[in-house]
């Protein structure tokens, strides 16, 4: 199975943005990246009015829309359990990237928003490993800035991947 890493923090703390940068060096690497977003809303994925939306609020439980160079799934939820959608969807990838699963029991990389008043942990558990924000936070966990998205790829191949 898949390396799982959850990445944890307030909304708009720069959890995305970071995911952003840290895949195309994972990626370069060799390693093949998943990703799994929690949303606590209700999603769609394609245009309203399209045929596989229409498909799906038709009842089916499985809509895929292909083209020649993406694929796209939408299924009616049943368990969403990190480990259930990697065993699921995601055996040919190396390390999945989680946003959104904060109690999920995954090694955590927690991202801190600009705060004027400094960081302020929210979830400071043992399966926190690194914390990025713009000031040091005051506890024992790896540092990074916001900027240093190499110095944290290399220390999850290094811990993770090697």
């Amino acid at each position: 199975m898949a390396v799982v890493i959850s990445f944890v923090g307030n909304s708009n703390s720069g959890k995305t943005t970071l995911v952003e940068r840290l895949i195309p060096i994972l990626r370069e690497k060799g390693f093949r990246i998943g990703t799994i977003k929690h949303a606590h809303k209700s999603l769609s994925l394609d245009s309203e009015g399209k045929d596989s939306v229409r498909h799906f609020a038709a009842g089916a439980d499985t809509s895929i829309a292909a083209s020649d160079d993406l694929v796209t799934l939408t299924k009616r939820a049943e368990d969403i359990s990190i480990d259930s959608l990697i065993k699921k969807y995601m055996e040919d990838v190396d390390l999945v990237i989680t946003e959104g699963y904060k109690t999920a029991d995954k090694p955590k990389v927690e991202v801190v928003g600009r705060n004027p008043q400094g960081p302020q942990l929210c979830y400071t558990d043992d399966s926190v490993f690194a914390v990025v924000a713009e000031a040091m936070p005051d506890c024992e966990t790896i540092w990074f800035r916001p900027g240093e998205v190499n110095k944290l790829a290399k220390l999850i191949e290094d811990r993770f991947l090697a």
